[in-house]
């Protein structure tokens, strides 16, 4: 499963068992704590998932912000949770790509908003699908 974690949403996408391609599953919208682990942990049962790959916002000049951390305290949290692996995964330009690709695609300013964390979630995640198969590793 691939997470784009927001301050307001939560991207959720999701591979196919063969784990070649990602598609865009669902957007979370935040409400506290709890409740977006709840919701995030409800979606991974249900699809039985053994690896969650979430977004890791690094800088252009390879440095961490603060944003960084609070994936990082996210990220800890849900492997707590769930007590499966969470990787974290540079997301450099995914938001910018996803919303080139709406454009591209004239989805309208107001349809955007609710897509466009999910086609960010499946753009980290076919990213980590991309390096395994590229390296030959699984899972």
């Amino acid at each position: 499963m691939g997470l784009d974690y927001g301050s307001r949403r939560i991207g959720v996408a999701l591979s196919d068992e063969l784990q070649i391609t990602a598609q865009a599953l669902r957007t979370v919208v935040r409400k506290n704590l709890k409740e977006d682990l709840d919701e995030i942990a409800a979606v991974a049962k249900e699809y039985k998932v053994k690896k969650i790959v979430i977004g890791y916002p690094v800088r252009l000049n390879g440095s961490e912000g603060p944003e960084c951390q609070r994936v990082s305290d996210f990220a800890d949290r849900l492997e707590s949770r769930l007590g499966i692996p969470v990787v974290k995964w540079d997301e450099s330009f995914t938001s910018a790509e996803a919303l080139s690709i709406l454009i591209e695609a004239d989805v309208s300013r107001k349809k955007r908003k609710g897509i466009i964390d999910k086609l960010a979630a499946s753009l980290i995640l076919q990213g980590y699908l991309n390096y395994l198969e590229e390296f030959g590793e699984t899972q």
